[in-house]
């Protein structure tokens, strides 16, 4: 049962064809590995991002010893470990097991769940929603049912801070204070009390799946629902007062540097984490993998800051490095146009504290340490993301700057055709423009 299963592939859609599909969609799992040009991939679910201590532990391990050394975050802030054998599945399923990290075979793939990761650490927000996030996935595991949601279905709990709200949630909670939250699907919404919270999210769920069959399109997702056909929140139990969908709120992520009197918040370079960054994490109590491509420490001493950027992540907002993502690129995928990753890097940084480095450049470095970089001045930057093709696997949600590879081996920035040599300063005008 633990082996891994075979990825199925969904169809493709011939042009001006409403969207109707006739298999499950193909996101690789933990279970479900995918077969990549550097190996196969797992994808591992961790509601809220939560890892404990020892789960960062046994992640490091199985990175070095299955895999390519490295633990990729997501923009769910789920993680992937890549580069693994084609006869690693079993050996990987039994230490996530043993780490606690596949609870059901069987739902393994659907605890798509995002929570405002400084919840409950910061003093911020109307309500801890990584509590939420908890009882949500023990609600989703103990459903039979739910194991038919798509891999690509999201649930997302904000705090009323408005980090996550706008991350394109299928089912979206927010807690709104004096003890409610507002629950939100497909443009309607209704007011509850926050303790039932959870478990409405997850009748919202089933809902979806009930007008999803009836619809017989074969949807993955509450907006691909065809006119006509939605969630009637009343209808699958959820008790609450609709209210007319008001605006989700919107505030900015947690940044890099310390949260609060026990913890702290750093970003991973281009989204990966070493085995080595991993393990710098800790001591903790435990740690949050976030959808902007970093992690929130919890239950640690905030003097520990340096020591991170030591270690070679971003510890500060101004740094270089902050706010740049980019999908895997060659040579890790078939269909990727460049080395993304390469073009990405904002060049060699010195070590740490130093303050400055040399111009950012293509093709400038294999991995610096990047938590020192240089300070930035003057207005607020977009984020960015490098994509290998037109898929642009990885992308930020809301305003960001989209860098393309091209065939002809140069990139079109937000449309715009740059040559691979001025990348550096149409992509700094780019991230700086309204």
């Amino acid at each position: 049962m633990l082996a891994a299963m075979p990825p199925t592939p969904p169809p493709t859609p011939e042009p001006g064809e409403p969207r109707t599909r006739d298999r499950g969609d193909a996101c690789p799992g933990a279970l479900r590995l995918h077969s990549a040009d550097d190996g196969r991939l797992a994808r591992l679910r961790l509601p809220g991002g939560r890892l404990t201590a020892h789960q960062v532990e046994i992640l490091a391990a199985a990175a070095e010893r299955l895999g390519d050394g490295r633990l990729s975050v997501t923009s769910r802030g789920n993680a992937e470990l890549r580069g693994l054998g084609d006869d690693c599945g079993a050996e990987l399923a039994a230490l996530l097991a043993e780490a606690g990290l596949l609870p059901s075979p069987s739902h393994e793939r659907v605890r798509n769940i995002v929570a405002s990761p400084a919840s409950g650490l910061d003093g911020l927000g109307a309500a801890d929603v990584q509590l939420w996030a908890r009882e949500l996935d023990t609600h989703l595991l103990s459903a039979p049912w739910a194991a038919a949601l798509s891999g690509r279905f999201l649930f997302v709990l904000d705090d009323g801070r408005g980090d996550v709200a706008g991350l394109g949630g299928d089912v979206t909670l927010v807690a709104v204070g004096g003890g409610e939250a507002e629950l939100h699907v497909g443009g309607r919404a209704v007011r509850l009390a926050a303790s039932d919270a959870p478990a409405a999210a997850l009748a919202a769920a089933g809902g979806f799946l009930a007008a999803a069959a009836e619809a017989g399109t074969g949807a993955w997702r509450v907006r691909e629902l065809p006119p006509g056909y939605g969630v009637d929140l009343a209808e699958c139990g959820v008790a609450g007062e609709s209210v007319p969908a008001p605006a989700l709120p919107y505030g900015p992520p947690p940044a890099p540097g310390v949260l609060g009197p026990a913890a702290l918040s750093v970003l991973a370079p281009l989204g990966r984490l070493t085995a080595g960054r991993l393990r710098a994490l800790l001591p903790a109590d435990e740690v949050r993998l976030t959808p902007w491509r970093g992690v929130v420490v919890a239950g640690t001493d905030p003097g520990r800051l340096p020591l991170l950027d030591a270690a070679g992540l971003i510890t500060r907002p101004d740094s270089p490095w902050a706010g740049v993502t980019a999908c895997t690129g060659r040579p890790g995928c078939a269909k990727s146009l460049a080395d993304v990753r390469e073009d990405a890097t904002p060049g060699p940084t010195p070590g740490p504290g130093s303050g400055s480095g040399p111009a950012p450049g293509p093709g400038s470095g294999s991995e610096p340490a990047p938590g020192s970089g240089s300070r930035r001045s003057g207005p607020p930057v977009l984020p960015v993301h490098f994509s290998g093709c037109e898929r642009r696997c990885g992308h930020p949600h809301g305003v960001w700057t989209d860098v393309l590879a091209t065939a002809g081996g140069d990139y079109l920035v937000n449309g715009v055709p740059t040559p691979r040599t001025a990348l550096p300063e149409a992509v700094t005008a780019a991230r700086t423009t309204r």
